[in-house]
């Protein structure tokens, strides 16, 4: 075996970790045109050929998608392929309950180690997450799926756990498909969108005061509610698989 010398990380790189972050994140958002190369390359400091390679590495992993004499935008998480994990779930009877199973395990651990690891600036974005959730119910009556999904994905990474947030991110696509059927269902269900809010809400607060046992609870609450909900209402949808909901 040679030993090679060891290189610095490529600038590419990291320009494509940071704006695949801000589209996990919900700063660009699903169907958005992102800023022009020059735009961003100004605004990161670095090169247009640095923005030009990681937008095309974006673009081979179906994250972005660019429109001859248009622009580029962000795919929708509905249509996009790629994702290994998506490309797993479509070929399997995987349901919208295992969805939910996968989410509890997931996502109550991340906001128990949130509530210990979140920096000011993750909290920032859960804020950020949260006060467009709140506008959303206020003008609209519903909550956009855009907000309450980057709400958990900005939870996994404020746990800083690079082998959880790898997860999450691959995870990204069906959470967002699981959350937008939530959503939609609850629709003539008011004080639904009001629970949502207040659980996000509560999950928020126990991580900001750093109580992990009280966030993971709050989590769990939230997500029991989420399956206790259609449950209730013997939605037939939760037995047809999800390679169908995501049509």
């Amino acid at each position: 075996m040679t030993i090679r010398p060891i290189k610095p990380r490529r600038i590419s790189c990291q320009v494509f970790e940071q704006i695949r972050e801000l589209i996990y994140k919900g700063v660009f958002k699903p169907e958005q045109q992102i800023p022009p190369e020059r735009d961003l390359a100004a605004s990161m400091q670095v090169s247009r050929t640095s923005v030009r390679n990681a937008i095309e590495r974006l673009v081979k992993l179906g994250l972005l998608q660019q429109i001859q004499g248009q622009g580029t935008f962000v795919s929708s998480p509905e249509t996009r392929t790629g994702n290994p994990l998506s490309a797993m779930m479509t070929t399997d009877e995987a349901t919208f309950s295992d969805l939910l199973e996968v989410r509890m395990g997931l996502e109550c651990n991340a906001a128990r180690l949130a509530a210990i690891r979140a920096t000011d600036k993750d909290l920032c974005t859960m804020q950020a997450s949260l006060e467009e959730m709140a506008e959303n119910l206020a003008s609209n009556n519903s909550i956009s799926t855009e907000a309450d999904t980057a709400f958990h994905m900005s939870v996994a990474f404020a746990t800083k756990n690079p082998v959880l947030i790898h997860l999450t991110r691959n995870f990204y696509d069906f959470l967002f498909v699981g959350i937008k059927k939530n959503l939609t269902h609850m629709v003539e269900h008011q004080e639904a969108y009001e629970d949502v809010l207040e659980h996000h809400r509560t999950v928020f607060r126990h991580i900001k005061n750093r109580a992990p046992v009280k966030a993971h609870d709050a989590m769990h609450k939230h997500l029991c509610y989420v399956q206790e909900f259609f449950e209730k209402r013997n939605n037939v949808e939760d037995r047809i698989p999800l390679k169908y909901l995501a049509a």
